[in-house]
């Protein structure tokens, strides 16, 4: 654990500088950076708050960065480049851990399932997980939420992850389906919109939701730093107010139509890909109907960090995790 923590933190130290644009600003107000983990159709509630001008509403000028990495995200919320992180919130269990004394606070939860999919080189109608068994499986860089909810899945399969699967965790979540594409791996774990984008390559087949397969998990969350939120609290609940509408909006619209609205964001993607893809998370109850993140969904994250090893005393959930602003604007 110790030396897992000694890594995320060279990488912080590392990384200060290395976050990457998404250009986008919602308008006039107080002025908002808000950096995303990745730029993905997992999460339209945020992005229907964008487009549909709920953070301009709220008095919010927002820009969006996306970090590519949970620790290059850390690093911009930690160094005062980004005023809210979104990312997986084992991120800020880690930082905790690691005695910084201006630590990220977890205030709304965006996902409730993972939002990634299984991906093989040809159709498998009849799959089952003891498929896997000795291949070779692109799974993301260890301590990652898709590397460990994938093991955590494997487990619940009866297979050991370590023997039983051969996981490749040295290629970055977001380069896995370029590396799929070439060559590499029999299996990968992808995130929307790639693992559509290979299914019309032809280069691979989904084969498996890992959301479905791993129930209710905290995937991702909205954090900043302590001293942020107590000196902007109104901010906070602000832009928790606007992810709120964002989410109602979600929750009472058709794929057709969120696709309609998030178009802007992934303009490189026809609006048909966008609705097959929003269905798809739709059908497996992806998004929550409020952003609190319970103790029970804490509980449950740390448990599987504990059961990756990479976790091996818990932290106060009162400490890194503020529900007051979602419970506000529910």
């Amino acid at each position: 654990m110790k030396k897992r923590l000694m890594v995320f933190f060279m990488l912080i130290t590392l990384l200060l500088v290395t976050v990457t644009g998404c250009g986008n600003v919602t308008g006039k107000g107080t002025k908002v950076t808000l950096n995303e983990v990745a730029h993905s159709v997992f999460y339209v509630p945020m992005y229907v708050a964008i487009e549909n001008g709920y953070f301009e509403e709220e008095g919010l000028d927002v820009t969006l960065v996306t970090g590519f990495g949970a620790d290059k995200t850390m690093t911009a919320l930690l160094s005062g480049e980004a005023d809210i992180g979104f990312m997986g919130p084992e991120s800020t269990i880690y930082t905790y851990q690691g005695g910084m004394e201006d630590y990220a606070v977890n205030f709304a939860q965006l996902t409730q399932r993972a939002g990634n999919f299984l991906v093989g080189r040809q159709p498998e109608e009849n799959f089952t997980f003891d498929m896997l068994r000795g291949k070779d499986v692109l799974a993301g860089r260890a301590g990652g939420m898709p590397q460990m909810v994938f093991e955590y899945i494997l487990k619940k399969h009866g297979l050991d992850p370590q023997t039983d699967v051969k996981m490749n965790q040295s290629i970055d979540f977001g380069s896995t389906a370029a590396a799929f594409s070439g060559g590499q791996g029999e299996y990968s774990v992808e995130f929307e919109p790639h693992a559509t984008a290979l299914e019309q390559k032809g280069d691979g087949y989904v084969i498996a939701s890992l959301g479905e397969e791993s129930g209710y998990v905290p995937y991702t969350a909205f954090s900043a730093r302590k001293s942020y939120m107590e000196q902007n609290p109104e901010v906070i609940e602000s832009f928790t107010r606007a992810l709120q509408k964002g989410m109602e909006f979600v929750n009472s619209h058709t794929p057709e139509e969120l696709a309609k609205v998030i178009k802007p964001q992934f303009e490189e993607m026809d609006e048909t890909a966008l609705a097959t893809i929003i269905k798809r998370y739709q059908e497996q109850d992806t998004w929550k109907t409020d952003l609190i993140f319970s103790k029970e969904a804490f509980d449950l994250l740390q448990d599987i960090l504990m059961d990756a090893e990479v976790l091996t005393e818990t932290v106060p959930y009162e400490d890194i995790v503020n529900t007051k602003f979602a419970e506000n604007v529910k």
